[in-house]
């Protein structure tokens, strides 16, 4: 599971997202993509199920990258739990995304293969997503 080495601190706050992604959004290194298009946290089980997924239907070929990576960690208070005693425990990291940020990558196959695999990858995410090609691909 993906997930940092190491954190400054164990809790964070939750913050407001808004607006549309500034920096990693545009292909950088496969010739198709994955773009989202809404505000979500992704967590890293779902980075992880996408590239299953993606994988498999590859049948490893080509290359696949994964451009987003979990490092917010999010908390959860027990079940049965009262309110206050402070915040509850770390149970695990999100990526959180806004629109326009590329999720997923992909080269070293044709058109139809890529589309199929990161539609299948798609499924996976919590988010409305669409598939985008490089401006100078040709077939």
């Amino acid at each position: 599971m993906l997930q940092p080495k190491k954190t400054k601190f164990r809790r964070e706050q939750k913050n407001v997202m808004k607006g549309m992604a500034q920096r990693g959004n545009q292909l950088a290194f496969g010739s198709f993509g994955l773009k989202t298009l809404e505000n979500c946290w992704i967590t890293a089980q779902q980075i992880e199920a996408a590239r299953q997924a993606a994988t498999r239907y590859m049948s490893r070929e080509g290359q696949i990258w994964i451009r987003i990576f979990p490092v917010k960690p999010f908390t959860k208070k027990p079940l049965d739990t009262r309110m206050g005693k402070g915040k509850g425990d770390p149970q695990g990291f999100v990526a959180p995304v806004t629109p326009g940020r590329i999720l997923m990558e992909a080269d070293g196959v044709p058109l139809v293969i890529a589309k199929e695999a990161l539609r299948l990858a798609s499924h996976k995410f919590p988010v409305a997503t669409k598939f985008v090609v490089r401006r100078d691909y040709v077939e």
